[in-house]
């Protein structure tokens, strides 16, 4: 079970309202410092914790005259840096998309990811994207030998492209797309 997983935030305030006012889950534990316990650097800082329905918390770390970060280097960045939240079902997701827009978020979606999973993506106050999703497929999650498979195929592409001094992003999609006639 994921404990709790934690990254930067510059407002607490913006932070808090959305995690509890529209995320819907609970402020559940905080600890302020003027220094950080596991490295000692004086770094003053406010953490705030947020309980989801199963008990895991997301956190946030406010810390006074820390700047912004640098932007990405590549677009790629922000959209596949994410953290995915699980609604029960379909219309539960639709009800969050319904949700968040009448709360002012711009939501992408919803998304069929291929009959695995269903998905609408949206960004916290900190910027950071969020996708809630529920299984299309039961097991999902449970593909294994697939998936061993399929990190093979992509494993052999990418090293044949290296050696071969191709453009290593050129040779992907050439092998998904010839993949994907395969399988239609």
């Amino acid at each position: 079970m994921l404990n709790h997983a934690a990254w930067i935030t510059h407002d607490v305030a913006a932070t808090t309202d959305f995690y509890a006012r529209i995320m819907g889950m609970e402020l559940a534990s905080t600890i302020f410092d003027d220094q950080v316990p596991s490295t000692g650097d004086p770094i003053p800082y406010f953490h705030i914790f947020f309980r989801m329905g199963d008990g895991s918390t997301l956190a946030f770390f406010e810390l006074p005259g820390v700047p912004l970060p640098s932007p990405p280097s590549h677009p790629a960045y922000p959209i596949f840096n994410h953290m995915a939240l699980q609604a029960k079902d379909e219309a539960e997701v639709l009800q969050w998309y319904d949700w968040l827009r009448s709360n002012g978020l711009d939501v992408v979606g919803p998304t069929n990811h291929k009959g695995l999973i269903l998905s609408i993506y949206f960004h916290d106050p900190s910027g950071y994207r969020l996708e809630i999703t529920t299984p299309l497929d039961k097991k999902w999650n449970r593909h294994t030998e697939q998936g061993y498979a399929d990190l093979k195929l992509w494993l052999d592409a990418k090293e044949a492209a290296v050696r071969e001094g191709r453009d290593v992003p050129q040779a992907m999609i050439e092998m998904i797309r010839e993949t994907r006639k395969r399988y239609q």
